[in-house]
């Protein structure tokens, strides 16, 4: 029970890592929030996760939407008695080349994304600079914060974003015992995933079995997914580690697909 008696918040936890990483907070003793831009999927997944009413809550929230943002985190604040560790997860994919990129869509994923996690972020510093026991902010980057691939302009700007911002909240955050880290996963078989292989198998002109072994695991050194239980064991270590030795740093869990 390595996180007994600590409060997490999980955005875009409804389904894939995010609701995998709330399973295993569950199991290793937090109560945690399942923040998403659908409520009604948020309250199924504490349904299926949470059996006692007790220890899991939903939340609405459009990470992009700073009053939304600000409610849902008071919320999980004032029902669970503080926050202890934020996982900002919420993100889409959107695929083009750069030339054809439409502007909207540029604005709409790098919102999610950026501005989400420093919006949760705000708000849950907020709690647990006062409440004096420290915290984890953790950042779901990507194997694209360190490499680059074609079709994902905004995606892969995000996510190289998201280890500037933790290197910032790192520095702030230390003389308050509040750590940052970021998870870089390789492709994990999620549905945002899945709705990829299919739009890169036209924008690229090939069949979808070659996107998967040609595009997506190519680079792995065994050509295997990532799966969600293999990033939420990385989403625990972060958020258990108990001191500043840990902060401002990025893990890559992705089959060897990048290599520091």
């Amino acid at each position: 029970m390595r996180l007994q008696n600590k409060v997490a918040v999980v955005t875009g936890a409804a389904s894939g890592i995010g609701k995998e990483i709330a399973r295993t907070y569950l199991r290793e003793g937090a109560k945690v929030a399942i923040a998403d831009l659908n409520l009604d999927a948020a309250n199924a997944a504490v349904k299926e996760l949470d059996n006692t009413g007790k220890l899991c809550m939903g939340v609405a929230m459009d990470v992009s939407n700073e009053d939304q943002v600000n409610k849902g985190i008071d919320a999980v604040a004032q029902n669970f008695g503080g926050i202890d560790i934020l996982v900002s997860n919420a993100g889409i994919q959107t695929v083009a080349p750069v030339d054809q990129f439409d502007f909207g869509k540029w604005k709409q994923l790098i919102s999610i994304h950026l501005d989400g996690a420093f919006l949760t972020t705000r708000a849950c510093l907020k709690y647990m600079y006062k409440q004096g026991r420290g915290g984890s902010i953790i950042y779901m980057g990507s194997v694209h914060s360190k490499e680059a691939s074609k079709l994902k302009a905004p995606y892969v700007a995000a996510k190289h974003g998201l280890e500037g911002l933790a290197k910032v909240v790192a520095k702030e955050g230390a003389e308050h015992n509040v750590r940052c880290n970021v998870i870089c996963p390789g492709f994990v078989r999620t549905p945002l995933v899945d709705k990829q292989i299919p739009e890169q198998a036209k924008a690229l002109g090939i069949s979808e079995a070659d996107v998967i072994k040609n595009v997506m695991l190519k680079e792995t050194a065994d050509g295997q997914f990532t799966t969600v239980e293999d990033v939420a064991e990385v989403a625990l270590f972060f958020a258990a580690f108990e001191t500043n030795a840990l902060t401002g740093q990025s893990l890559v869990v992705s089959h060897g697909w990048f290599m520091q």
